[in-house]
């Protein structure tokens, strides 16, 4: 029997050669092909894997994440469309919903921060809305870091470069947060942001472009978001406030 897997997180042919090995060296596995184009794993195995316990040994071969595809004969590599019997129940269902209720709340909260305060300046209020937008979504990173890291490196084009870009982006965002809270160095703080926001939305572009079915990690692993326009509508804007908020200092 032949079950397949995707496998995040891959970049290169060494990471296929190093997973393959730890795979092969698991019990019950008779052989496992694994590839860098398609991003599977096809295991031949005696009885079901079980998917715990195949996470946890792909894990020891580096930062990798595992989902199952299907489970049936077929060629190795070949994909097919996902088995109903293979479906990972643990992994949150894809929506957008999560991100649009975030965003909603965080827009709410500088309504009511502007009402209270008197003040509905809209450098402000984009102040308020750009510090809850950092700080939340930082958050969400930051509730599993290790697998924000992989995910984000499979789409962003500094972290495929600078692996250790992606460790940090979490803190960066979350710095960012900080300095608009309080009002720190706007100008510096604004640069900063039209410079991430532009480069990672090239990644996200980039994505698009090559019509990759691949997890955003903007809000971490905890929600399960599809990559779509929409997380690109979600870079521009926030460059295109930062270069707003530097038009109006100036």
């Amino acid at each position: 029997m032949k079950t397949s897997y995707e496998i995040q997180g891959m970049h290169c042919a060494g990471c296929a050669v190093r997973i393959a090995g730890v795979l092969r060296s698991m019990e019950g596995v008779r052989n496992a092909d694994v590839s860098i184009d398609t991003h599977l794993a096809t295991l031949e195995v005696d009885t079901p894997v079980d998917l715990d316990r195949l996470r946890r040994e792909v894990a020891t071969a580096g930062e990798y994440q595992v989902y199952p595809v299907a489970s049936h004969d077929r060629h190795p590599g070949e994909r097919s469309a996902p088995d109903a019997a293979h479906i990972d129940e643990t992994q949150p269902r894809e929506s957008l919903y999560p991100l649009v209720l975030i965003v909603g709340y965080i827009l709410g909260v500088v309504l009511l921060i502007a009402l209270a305060t008197g003040n509905w300046a809209v450098e402000a209020m984009m102040g308020h809305f750009m510090a809850g937008f950092f700080i939340v979504f930082s958050f969400f990173k930051l509730l599993d870091l290790p697998g924000f890291a992989s995910a984000y490196r499979g789409y962003d084009i500094p972290a495929r470069a600078f692996p250790a870009w992606a460790w940090a982006y979490p803190f960066v965002e979350l710095g960012l947060g900080v300095a608009y809270l309080l009002a720190i160095a706007p100008t510096a703080t604004n640069l900063v942001t039209l410079i991430v926001m532009l480069v990672g939305a090239a990644g996200v572009l980039r994505a698009l472009l090559d019509r990759k079915q691949i997890r955003c990690a903007c809000l971490g692993t905890a929600l399960n978001l599809p990559m779509t326009k929409v997380t690109l509508i979600e870079d521009l804007t926030m460059a295109g406030m930062a270069g707003a908020m530097l038009v109006l200092m100036a």
